[in-house]
């Protein structure tokens, strides 16, 4: 089974990302009027910063603050999350 991961090593590390990123794109349409088309630029930068999608850096802040707290078990093809020991 193929285990995609959005999580990052630390919260705080995640977060920086997130702030970074919705920054930069919140950056890039409110400085449209002062800085003009340029600004988008900015764009990429924050999706880079958000690994792609800003759903996937939410999936992902999930993940990290999670992590090592909840553990999944499979039996019989039905799965379930329980805390971790």
């Amino acid at each position: 089974m193929n285990e995609q991961s959005f999580a990052s090593t630390s919260v705080p590390r995640h977060l920086a990302r997130g702030v970074a990123g919705f920054g930069a794109l919140i950056g890039a349409f409110a400085l449209l009027p002062w800085i003009g088309v340029a600004s988008l630029l900015l764009a990429p930068v924050g999706f880079i910063a958000l690994r792609g999608c800003p759903t996937c850096w939410a999936i992902g802040l999930m993940q990290t603050i999670s992590m090592g707290r909840l553990q999944r078990s499979c039996v019989d093809g039905r799965c379930q999350l329980t805390l971790a020991d």
